[in-house]
């Protein structure tokens, strides 16, 4: 089998794997960020930060795995993307690590802590928002697809990747209210119980606002879902989309623990599929495809050597600490 044809998809689903651990585990931290301001006191607000506090660090390694990933297999993918939103990535990455010094010092300030509050919570929720308007921008398909093609600083800024910034804000919110509801009691969990509710409908509005928005877009998910007979070979996965809201619905109504967390990871993996489905071959919508942008195949064989080793490292490190950490945390238990 020709290892051109094959390393580009290997690489794009390895790509794809890190991106979605990532958001999966990371957004309910940022949702914690998000949160923040909702909790009663400062005592809460650390009983909060303590649920994620023993597993949060190694969430960025799916992010680092994603973004070297596709340095190494689709550098010209990564070219495009990183000139088109050299801002919102920046912007990214700059609250990311505001965010987590203010985790760090905020249990070591005294008379700041509240500042430090405050900037956890404003750097969770300025990567969160910079992570959907990156989402927005590809979904929308306005990447340039040659290098020297540009379109300015600010060609990323549109009322689409501004709507699908303000979604993954509430969707990250959605993962640390239903986090808080699995790992809390009492008050808190009461708290977070309140906000899970709200927090799905805007989630499922959302949704639905960025469905409408999809035939004035310059990509090409619509014809992908809506030639020929593609929406019936793919009816599945909006289907169990509502399926999924349907029974996070119930379980927050019937005040259960573990299932609307659980729901809301599938919520965001159905949301996840949905997307790799509708801008499949393709790397950068709406037009440049894995195997256009891919690297030499030696390139990318070699590298697959090392994520053959690292990818099962991270995969068994996470998984231990999360077992390691499971159970309930009692507001007066403290990590740090």
């Amino acid at each position: 089998m020709d290892m051109a044809t094959v390393l580009p998809v290997v690489w794009y689903f390895i790509i794809g794997f890190g991106v979605m651990m990532y958001v999966l585990l990371d957004g309910f931290v940022l949702g914690l960020g998000i949160l923040a301001p909702f909790a009663d006191d400062e005592h809460q607000r650390d009983h909060m930060m303590n649920t994620a506090a023993p597993i949060w660090d190694g969430n960025e390694t799916w992010l680092v795995l994603g973004g070297a990933g596709l340095l190494a297999a689709f550098p010209k993918a990564y070219a495009l993307v990183l000139s088109t939103l050299y801002l919102p990535i920046l912007l990214m990455l700059i609250a990311l690590i505001f965010r987590g010094v203010a985790f760090e010092f905020r249990f070591k300030a005294h008379t700041s802590r509240w500042l430090w509050g405050l900037a956890f919570h404003v750097g969770s929720l300025l990567a969160a928002f910079a992570q959907g308007v990156i989402l927005g921008v590809l979904v929308d398909g306005i990447v340039p697809l040659a290098p020297g093609q540009t379109h300015g600083a600010f060609a990323w800024f549109s009322p689409f990747a501004i709507v699908t910034g303000v979604a993954v804000v509430c969707g990250y919110a959605l993962l640390g209210a239903t986090w808080l509801i699995l790992k809390t009691e009492g008050r808190l969990q009461r708290i977070a119980f309140a906000l899970t509710r709200p927090l799905m409908v805007a989630v499922i509005v959302f949704m639905l606002i960025v469905s409408a928005s999809l035939p004035t877009l310059h990509s090409a998910l619509m014809q992908r879902w809506f030639t020929g007979n593609n929406f019936l070979y793919l009816s599945p996965v909006p289907l169990l989309t509502a399926f999924v809201a349907v029974m996070l619905w119930r379980s927050v109504t019937k005040q259960r623990e573990m299932q609307p967390f659980v729901f809301a990871l599938c919520f965001f993996l159905l949301g996840f599929i949905g997307l790799v489905v509708g801008i499949w071959p393709n790397i950068v919508p709406p037009a440049l495809s894995i195997w256009e942008a891919a690297s030499p195949p030696s390139s990318q064989g070699f590298v697959l050597v090392g994520a053959a080793f690292l990818i099962p490292a991270v995969l068994a490190y996470t998984v231990y600490s999360y077992r390691v950490f499971r159970g309930k945390v009692a507001g007066d238990a403290g990590y740090h």
